[in-house]
């Protein structure tokens, strides 16, 4: 059976363009890696429990450390990423101000077989990239969402 997940993609339009705000993944795995270590914040849900925008927004307020942008989403589709996770995307525009403040936590054992668990922060940062930026940074799995974003705000 396949996993659920939701996420909320802020962007905002500027002088310099379409920015968006993207997480980077916490813990031993993700730590330093920057190119493919960036993701939507999301979580999981389970389909018919939760609709996928109240998963997104939920999701965002635990990882970011405040609430989601408040506004209108944009439903960017569903991309299945390699673990065969399912990932259904939303962007909602949001003020530049916005800013990462702290993160929910999950416990792994830490080195692999050691015995010993470690807390981690689910999302170490997060920070406004250009569409182009990324793209080099989220996993490439998520990246057809910046596709969708673009073609709707430059659909006529």
């Amino acid at each position: 059976m396949p996993l659920y997940s939701a996420g909320l993609l802020p962007f905002t339009v500027g002088d310099a363009g379409v920015q968006v705000f993207i997480v980077h993944m916490g813990g031993p795995f993700w730590g330093h890696r920057d190119r493919g270590g960036w993701s939507l914040a999301k979580g999981m849900y389970i389909p018919g429990d939760e609709a996928p925008e109240d998963a997104a927004r939920r999701e965002f307020g635990e990882e970011v450390g405040v609430p989601a942008p408040e506004g209108e989403l944009i439903d960017l589709g569903e991309v299945r990423l390699s673990s065969g996770k399912r990932v259904h995307g939303f962007a909602v525009e949001a003020s530049p101000d916005l800013a990462f403040v702290a993160s929910n936590t999950f416990e792994v054992e830490w080195p692999r077989r050691s015995g010993r668990y470690r807390t981690y922060p689910e999302v170490d940062r997060a920070g406004w990239f250009s569409l182009d930026e990324a793209r080099t940074k989220l996993t490439l799995g998520q990246v057809p969402l910046l596709d969708a974003l673009h073609e709707h705000l430059t659909r006529p």
